[in-house]
């Protein structure tokens, strides 16, 4: 028996670094969104007993298929809260999300398999229970398990329902650069606080469905610490593109712009798609992981 589940990427419209905890986490505050930028992961059960799990990623055989890979904590964490008897595994995972680049391909992919589990295990567990699950090994996690559009605050794992993001279209490219998330905290963490935070502007926005305001509140404040030419290059393209505001998402690389005008985004996609491998036509989803099929 197995259970194939769409995985959608999400992008940050705003994140703001509120402060580093005693713990050495930090509190942020942040509104999330998820896309229509899928990988699809099946979780098969096989025959036999035990608890091995085996993780295949084609597209990209750099990702570790060994227990370090989420996919596999996320299995663990399910076993853990559910107390259901461990039966053999195989996870495919079919991989669009470009790797490094700010959009929680790997938190989806572990939001996916407990949802898959769910299904396959019969365990009827409600969407705020899976969340839970998915919180003990991923601040995205639960975010990507439910979709839409959140505010997310605490570690990022306190999430509350906003007023969706009104139709549009954005347009996602991720350069070939990696971020180091350590390094832009640290760089966060040597500034002086802001005193306000966008992220309660951009919110205001969205209950008024002001798109064209709303893009002119994005935010990134690792983006503004980091200050990398290859995202600034990006972003130039895009805006020459029409885009009503673009900012980087999560820890980056990608960048993202949002567009009212299908014909112009789609536009900036072919010009884009001239000097990155990595561009992706999108839309705000109302909801993240879904069961597509079971077999």
């Amino acid at each position: 028996m197995k259970a194939t589940v769409k995985a959608p990427a999400k992008i940050n419209l705003t994140l703001d670094i509120v402060g580093k905890r005693a713990d050495g986490y930090h509190d942020v505050a942040m509104v999330m969104q998820a896309v229509s930028l899928y990988d699809t992961v099946t979780v098969e059960l096989l025959d036999g007993e035990g608890d091995t799990i085996a993780v295949c990623c084609p597209a990209y055989p750099d990702v570790p298929t060994d227990e370090s890979n989420i996919a596999c904590k996320a299995v663990r964490a399910f076993y853990q809260a559910t107390q259901v008897k461990p039966s053999p595994l195989s996870i495919t995972i079919d991989k669009v999300i470009p790797t490094q680049a700010g959009l929680a391909g790997g938190s989806a992919d572990g939001a996916a398999v407990v949802l898959a589990l769910n299904q396959l295990f019969e365990t009827h567990l409600k969407m705020e229970e899976m969340a839970d699950i998915c919180s003990h090994f991923g601040s995205d996690v639960p975010f990507c398990l439910l979709g839409g559009t959140m505010l997310a605050t605490g570690t990022g794992t306190t999430l509350k329902k906003l007023h969706p993001l009104p139709n549009c279209h954005i347009v996602i490219c991720k350069p070939d650069i990696s971020v180091s998330t350590a390094a832009a905290y640290a760089a966060c963490d040597a500034r002086p606080p802001k005193g306000f935070l966008y992220t309660d502007e951009l919110i205001k926005r969205l209950y008024s469905r002001d798109i064209r305001g709303l893009s002119t509140c994005l935010y990134n404040e690792f983006e503004q610490v980091m200050e990398l030419p290859e995202i600034n290059a990006i972003k130039r393209d895009m805006l020459s593109c029409k885009a009503l505001g673009t900012s980087m998402s999560g820890s980056g690389s990608a960048v993202y712009g949002i567009f009212i005008s299908e014909k112009k985004a789609q536009a900036c996609v072919e010009f884009l798609k001239k000097n990155y491998n990595h561009v992706f036509l999108t839309k705000p989803l109302k909801d993240g992981c879904r069961v597509e099929a079971v077999s």
